[in-house]
């Protein structure tokens, strides 16, 4: 797969990378407070996820013609954008990272690699409906998988279970939407719809609140 940029419409754009080693220079447009952060990451692989999300969010914000403001996490684990303008999320995979950028609407993006065993956990994040309605099938779940994970990356707030509290409509394994909702906090009143794509052996997944 190619690196892939896309601009979404006029205030949105998202941008996939593949994960490989990065050279100091392409790091240049980070601010201080970042190259601080990206200092303190010791392990390698680590390193190369955190650098190479940045330049997908460079790339995404390029697209707009965004300047890049520089990005810290909340203590939710959220990204915010350093100047408090527009509307972020990062994600990353084995072999890719992601991020999209919108200007004025809370966004979450995922990525997820399509793996077997899934189907095995599929009790630990799943409601009993959606149990019923999904086949046996490791692409099926992980689209639920990331669907719920870019719902809970929008909303942005901690506590929310997979399980109890994101429920998806039914949706088939080619859909490319996927519709769902917050149920049982004071969020329950969020519905969401989430854009699926499936990149080689990974499924990509954004949602625009």
């Amino acid at each position: 797969m190619q690196t892939k940029i896309e601009k979404i419409d006029s205030s949105s754009a998202l941008a996939v990378k593949i994960i490989g080693v990065v050279e100091s220079h392409e790091l240049d447009f980070l601010s201080f407070r970042e190259r601080l952060s990206f200092a303190n990451i010791s392990h390698p692989e680590k390193k190369k996820e955190w650098a190479t999300a940045r330049i997908a969010i460079h790339d995404a914000l390029e697209a707009l013609q965004v300047p890049y403001p520089g990005f810290f996490k909340d203590e939710h684990g959220k990204s915010h954008a350093m100047n408090g303008q527009g509307y972020v999320s990062l994600t990353h995979t084995p072999g890719f990272a992601g991020a999209i950028f919108h200007r004025e609407q809370p966004v979450g993006i995922d990525m997820d690699l399509v793996r077997e065993k899934i189907l095995k956990i599929g009790f630990r994040f799943l409601d009993s409906s959606e149990l019923d309605f999904l086949e046996k099938d490791p692409a099926h779940y992980t689209m639920a998988w990331s669907a719920k994970e870019s719902i809970f990356k929008c909303q942005g707030r901690k506590g929310v279970s997979f399980r109890d509290n994101i429920l998806l409509d039914p949706f088939d394994v080619n859909t490319t939407r996927i519709k769902g909702r917050i149920r049982g906090t004071e969020f329950a009143d969020h519905h969401y719809t989430v854009e699926v794509r499936q990149l080689e052996n990974v499924i990509l997944t954004y949602t625009i609140w």
